[in-house]
Order: C-alpha cells, then sequence, then structure tokens
C-alpha cells in the first residue's frame, strides 16, 4: 500500500467532521491521561539505563541492607547576636527539632541536633549557626512530595526570637528543580506564544489563519505529554520532559502549520477550488512537512543510545511531539482547512494584507532573493566571509567546559542554594550527599577488615573528607562506608575526590582481598553520568551525521547536496557552543540578557543542542533545497534555479525561523541555567542558519559547485526517485492527481502521488 499525502489531505478534508470527532475523541483521551497519569510520573533526579559503577552500588544496598537512597535535608538556624551557649539558642534549635520530628515517621526517619542526638560539628565556629540534619522517611520520590511539610514546620519558625531559618537537601533541591521547571514552562510559553502570535499576524494579516497555528501547536504538545505520561509507565521520566515538549511543539507545530496555510492560500490565490487547493498543498507543502519532521525525529533518534534517562526523556518527548505536529498538520489541519475555505482570512487585520510571502508582487523580488543574488555574484567571497564569520563565532567552544551544575544553577534568592552556600563555608556541605563506598564481600573476613581500615585511614588523612562512617549487612556479605566530601556534591573538588577513590585509593586498599568495591551517592553518580555523555558524545554524532547524510541522498538523488547540507549545519552548531561559552560561561552580555554566569555548561545542553539544531537546520534545509530543486528540474539553470528557491522561501522561512528563535527565547528567559543555555544555543543557532547560511552560504556554494549540486554517482542510480515538492503545476481546475496538458511547467506524470 502506498502513502500518499495528497489523498491524505483530500481525504481529512473531504470527511472534515469525521476527522475533527477523532482528533476530539483523541484530546479527551489525552486530557484524561494527563490528569491520572502524569502526576507522581515525573522525576528531577537522573537515573542510569545501564550498569556504571554507582548504580551497582545503589542496588546491592537496595538489595542487602534494604535502604532506599535517602534524602538528606539540613536545617539552618542563625542569630545575629545570640550564641550557642545561649538558652535562647539551645530553646530555638530544641523548638525545631521537635517540630520536624513530630511530623512522625511517614515523613521523616530523624532529626537530630548538637542538643540532642548529635555533637558540637552541628554548631559553627562563631557559635552563632546550628544544623539539624534530617533524614527523610521513603526513597527520594516520596521525600520530595513531603519535604514541604519540614518547610512549613521550619518557615513557621522563621523570625521567632529573632532566630533566621532556612532548609536545603537533596529533597528541597529536587523539589525546586520541578516547581522551577514548571514555572520557566509556563514564562516561556507566555512569552513564546504572544510573539509567535504577533508575527503570524504580520505573516497572515488575518486573525483567524494567525490563530490556526497557535491552537494545533497547542494540541500537538496536550497529545504529546500525554504519551509522555505514559512512556513514563516504564522508566524514569524527567520532569524536564515537558519543557522540552513545550518548546519543540510550540516551533514545529507553528512553523508546520504555517507552511501548509500559507500554500493553501497561495494555491486558492491562484484560482483553484478549495479541494484541489488543499490537494495541492498536501503534495507540496504537506509533504515538505513529512520530510521536514522525519529529518527531526532521526536527527533525535541519535539522543537514545545514551544510557541515561534524562536523555530517553528528552528526546521521546521531543519525538513524540513532532511527530504529533506532524500528524496534525497532515490531517487536523486540512479538515479544518476543508471546513473553513477562504474564511480562513476572516478577520483581516489593516495595512497588515500585504503578506511576507507575496515578495514577488508586483514583479520585485524580495530583498532576501536579491541579498542571495549578490551573494552568488562573487560566490567565493562571500562563502570566504561568511564561514570565516561562522568560525570566529565558534572559535570561544574550545574553552567550552561541560559538568552538572546542581544547586548552583538556581538563582541566588532560592532558599535551597542559599542554605548550601552557608554549608559550604561553615560545615561540609558533602554531607547533605555523602559518598558511599560499598564493599561486596565477606566483611567480617580479616581481609576485609583490614582494607576497611585501611582505607578509614587513609580518608582521615585528606581534610577535604569527613569522618567516616561504617555498616554492615545483617547477611555479613555487604559493608557501608560513608563519608561526606568537603563542598558542593556536583563541584570539581568532589568528583576529583570520588575519581581518586576509584583509581587509586580502593585499588590501593582493598588489593588481593577478592571484594568487588563500588562507590555511588550523587557525587559518583555525577561522575559516571558525566563519563557516559562523554563516551557517547561521537557515537550520537556519528549517527546523526549518517542518518541525516542518507534522508538527504534519497530525497534530493545527490551526493553533494547532503554532505554541503552537513557541512553547513556543523558550522550553525559550532557558532551556537561559541556563543554559549561567550555568554553563559565568560558573561559576555549576561546581565544584559537576564543569564546566570556559570563555571560549566550542563552536561546535558551541548548534545541535546547538537540532536536538536541539526534536526531544525536540515528541516529549512529541506523547503530549501525542494525549492531549488523543483526549478533545476524545469529549467536546468543553476544560478536561477538557486535565486527562485531562496525568493520562494524567503517570506515563509523568515517568518518560521523568526517564530522558533521567539519560542526559543521565551524558554531561555527561565530562571533554569540549563534551559538558559538550551533557549538560548537553540535561539542563535536557528537566527544563524535562517540568516547567513540560507541567504549567503548556501547560494554562493551552489553557483560554485554548478551542476555538480546535483551530481549522483552512478552506481548510486537505483536510489528511489523521490521529490519533497512532488506536486506537478497543473492548469487552474484540473485536478492535481490527473494529467496536465503538457503544456510549459507541466508534468505529465501524477507525481504527486508516489509512495513516500
Amino acid at each position: 500500500m502506498r502513502f500518499s499525502t495528497t489523498a491524505l489531505a483530500r481525504g481529512s478534508a473531504r470527511r472534515p467532521w469525521l476527522t475533527l470527532a477523532l482528533w476530539g475523541a483523541a484530546l479527551v483521551a489525552a486530557a484524561a491521561t494527563i490528569a491520572l497519569v502524569l502526576p507522581g510520573t515525573l522525576t528531577a533526579q537522573y537515573s542510569f539505563l545501564g550498569d556504571p559503577d554507582s548504580q551497582v552500588g545503589r542496588d546491592l544496598l537496595q538489595e542487602r541492607l534494604d535502604t532506599p537512597q535517602k534524602a538528606n535535608e539540613v536545617i539552618i538556624v542563625r542569630s545575629a547576636e545570640a550564641t550557642s551557649s545561649d538558652p535562647a539558642f539551645r530553646s530555638a534549635v530544641l523548638a525545631i527539632q521537635s517540630d520536624i520530628n513530630d511530623l512522625g515517621p511517614a515523613v521523616v526517619d530523624d532529626a537530630v541536633s548538637a542538643f540532642r542526638g548529635g555533637d558540637e560539628t552541628l554548631i559553627s565556629a562563631d557559635g552563632r549557626t546550628a544544623i539539624i540534619p534530617v533524614v527523610m522517611a521513603g526513597d527520594l520520590t516520596e521525600a520530595e512530595k513531603n519535604i514541604d511539610k519540614v518547610h512549613d514546620a521550619v518557615h513557621a519558625a522563621d523570625g521567632r526570637g529573632g532566630f533566621d531559618t532556612l532548609v536545603t537537601g537533596t529533597a528541597s533541591i529536587n523539589s525546586d528543580f520541578s516547581h522551577t521547571a514548571e514555572s520557566d514552562l509556563r514564562k516561556g510559553e507566555g512569552i513564546g506564544v504572544p510573539i509567535a502570535l504577533v508575527i503570524l499576524l504580520i505573516v497572515f494579516g488575518a486573525v483567524v489563519a494567525a490563530g490556526l497555528p497557535i491552537l494545533l501547536s497547542l494540541l500537538a504538545i496536550t497529545m504529546a505529554v500525554a504519551l509522555t505520561a505514559l512512556v513514563g509507565q516504564t522508566f524514569d521520566v524527567s520532569v524536564f520532559a515537558i519543557n522540552m515538549v513545550s518548546m519543540m511543539g510550540l516551533a514545529t507545530g507553528i512553523d508546520y502549520s504555517l507552511f501548509i496555510i500559507s500554500r493553501f492560500r497561495e494555491e486558492r490565490a491562484r484560482g483553484r477550488d478549495k479541494l484541489d487547493a488543499i490537494a495541492v498543498t498536501g503534495g507540496t507543502a504537506s509533504r515538505a512537512v513529512l520530510f521536514s519532521g522525519l529529518t527531526v525525529v532521526l536527527a533525535l533518534l541519535g539522543l537514545l543510545i545514551v544510557p541515561t534517562n534524562i536523555f530517553a526523556s528528552l528526546a521521546i518527548g521531543a519525538i513524540l511531539v513532532v511527530s504529533m505536529s506532524v500528524v496534525a498538520a497532515l490531517t487536523l489541519l486540512p479538515a479544518v482547512l476543508g471546513l473553513l475555505g477562504d474564511r480562513v482570512n476572516s478577520l483581516k487585520i489593516p495595512y497588515l494584507g500585504r503578506r511576507i510571502l507575496d515578495n514577488r508582487s508586483a514583479g520585485r523580488a524580495s530583498w532576501i532573493a536579491r541579498m542571495a543574488y549578490r551573494a552568488m555574484k562573487r560566490p567565493a567571497i562571500s562563502l570566504a566571509v561568511g564561514a570565516g564569520v561562522l568560525l570566529l563565532l565558534a572559535y570561544p567552544a574550545l574553552d567550552m567546559k561541560t559538568g552538572v551544575s546542581g544547586v548552583n544553577s538556581f538563582p541566588n534568592d532560592f532558599e535551597s542554594k542559599q542554605g548550601f552556600a552557608v554549608l559550604e563555608r561553615q560545615f561540609t556541605a558533602g554531607g547533605v550527599n555523602p559518598v558511599e563506598v560499598v564493599v561486596d564481600g565477606t566483611a567480617a573476613s580479616p581481609a576485609v577488615q583490614t582494607a576497611m581500615a585501611r582505607l578509614t585511614q587513609e580518608l582521615a588523612g585528606d581534610p577535604a573528607f569527613g569522618p567516616v562512617q561504617t555498616q554492615t549487612a545483617a547477611s555479613g556479605n555487604l559493608a557501608l562506608l560513608t563519608v561526606p566530601v568537603n563542598g558542593d556534591a556536583v563541584g570539581a573538588l568532589a568528583l576529583d575526590k570520588v575519581r581518586e577513590l576509584r583509581s587509586t585509593l580502593i585499588p590501593r586498599a582493598f588489593d588481593g582481598t577478592g571484594a568487588s568495591v563500588y562507590v555511588t551517592g550523587q557525587t559518583a553518580g555525577n561522575l559516571d553520568y558525566i563519563d557516559i555523555v562523554n563516551s557517547y558524545f561521537l557515537w550520537v554524532v556519528a549517527l546523526v551525521l549518517s542518518l541525516s547524510f542518507l534522508l538527504l541522498l534519497v530525497a534530493f538523488r545527490s551526493i553533494v547536496i547532503p554532505i554541503k547540507a552537513i557541512l553547513m549545519n556543523l558550522l550553525s552548531v559550532g557558532a551556537a557552543y561559541g556563543l554559549l561559552t561567550l555568554v553563559s560561561l565568560k558573561g559576555w552580555g549576561a546581565d544584559l540578557l537576564g543569564f546566570q554566569q556559570v563555571p560549566v555548561v550542563e552536561q546535558w545542553v551541548p548534545l541535546l543542542l547538537f540532536a536538536v539544531l541539526f534536526g531544525l537546520s536540515m528541516d529549512y534545509q529541506v523547503f530549501l533545497l525542494s525549492r531549488i530543486k523543483e526549478a533545476w528540474d524545469r529549467t536546468g539553470d543553476n544560478t536561477a534555479a538557486v535565486t527562485e528557491g531562496v525568493g520562494a522561501t524567503a517570506g515563509i522561512i523568515t517568518g518560521a525561523a523568526l517564530i522558533m528563535v521567539a519560542v526559543f527565547a521565551g524558554f531561555a528567559a527561565g530562571d533554569l541555567v540549563m534551559f538558559q543555555q538550551m533557549g538560548f544555543g537553540l535561539a542563535v543557532a536557528v537566527l544563524l542558519d535562517a540568516t547567513l547560511i540560507r541567504i549567503v552560504l548556501v547560494p554562493a556554494a551552489m553557483k560554485l559547485l554548478g551542476r555538480w549540486n546535483w551530481y549522483l554517482p552512478s552506481w548510486l542510480e537505483w536510489l528511489p526517485h523521490l521529490s519533497i515538492e512532488g506536486v506537478p503545476r497543473v492548469a487552474t481546475g484540473t485536478r492535481p492527481d490527473e494529467p496536465s496538458d503538457g503544456g510549459p511547467g507541466f508534468e505529465t506524470a501524477p507525481a504527486d502521488e508516489r509512495a513516500v
């Protein structure tokens, strides 16, 4: 059975109410799924889909010590005047400790202080700050659900008797991540959607036409969120997946609808009746949307080979929403256009009737087409200058450092960050997330006991480590050494100390014992996560490049086009990396943009940025090159084909790019550094791709290559003849699936019905 976007569009338009009913039922099911399934599905914790050391150690602890990974919280009590020797200070600390323990075993396992159950190390050197370590009940998920009760109890005491209180720790930080992600999501949508609507109003000059892409993108997002919730029943889905769904859904959903509505209006302006216009749109713009969506999905598939829940979550969320955007554009949108017809132009905006798409009106080429033509007049210089600018922008990426920001990714006014800063200055923040050394062996054997004593002694001699606590499983076949590391659990010092433990201290201490030793805990998990991402980076890049090359090779039957497109996209990705390094790490313009300057780019950002940018850049390449190829096949004139292709797509791609930039910039305006980095990187790369690359580099390169643009080795002639802009140019009133009269510019074969 052959698939045809033309037949799909025509069928949806002929049965619009059935199509709308099916989508309505799907929307109701999606809303129910989100309400019933999504709560409790998402997590701010990362997890591994493989078996690194930290995961093996954690699994052993749960299996033999029956200890789920606990959330350690720290309550900080401070006074500007009183010290720990004052009765009022003691009373204030004990009162808070009692309030926390009164929450019961369902919320907390235990809370200790220097005055009850603890020691003097829980008092700062100046005696004005005390900490109350709290072990939350249950696992990390349960702790995050209950942490608000701890916050309420502590905040009730804040300011009482002149004492200030703060709470920080694993559950607090995770809770802040979740709440901030939700806040950033609302902020991103609140900024991106209105700006996108304004751009659509300028492009279309009518409220109805401008509103349709927004509605369809929101529908695609709803469907994708519901599907993501269902996927979350099989593994831990990151809370950030919803941000990715919203960001990608708005960007691609609006763009795909823009392409299709624009082509429909263009065909109606040529005099076609409604169904013919929808059918022709289905064979051209809809087909291009299908190929474009496929390029994005193929690029994102590369992320699935990275065995962590973060990459799987973000990739699956993005793939689902892009797929839903394509399906909605190919089915629901033709049905709506079938019902509306020319009423899609209703509620026209005065002075905006001259659409950007009408760039060839009055016999004048658009300014973009004129710039492209100028670039082709001096192609070598244009190519050298354009590539030089992008390489210059990419140069700072050589200084890019990646890692895990942790609590440092929060704004300074977040309580969990303020509390963590107090711990780093006056205590040891490593107590919140200590390093856990898991010894898998006969713990009572003399060799293992000697090794554990030797390791404990070495750790005691290193000021970076705190006191070691030892615990042995009842079965005697496992021991746990818990040791805090001074400083941030995701900081360079802690990571270096875990590396030292694994590479030097543990092998030296346990050599010849026969025991297997694993280092786990948050720091070890972060280190494994960083190493995994680094080790898979080149594999993901290779897979994305290979899939993109194959798709463009088949689509355009040219070996030169995919190579050129890949090189151009690599330039835009490199420039995005460089600008991200300048702004986020070096602080250039960070204050102006409202960004935080941080020491590292979040570990997952560069790889995800590469995959998403490659998919979106290929998206525009497909739309541009398809029109150039269409003109080339018709005229055989390379310069004319490039000029016509750039001119024909100038308004639509510019409008689409501006919408994407607005959406990504909206998400970059959030509080989380990782989404500031992601949104900024995507926005600048799309902007560069839609301007410098599309207007200067692509035309200049295609001018220099001439007929070589379409070179296909004879040994690849077996490739299928697959057209993206596949509809023949038929005369007005002729059905697009019927042969035309064969006049100038017409094809006699029903190319729009070719199998995709």
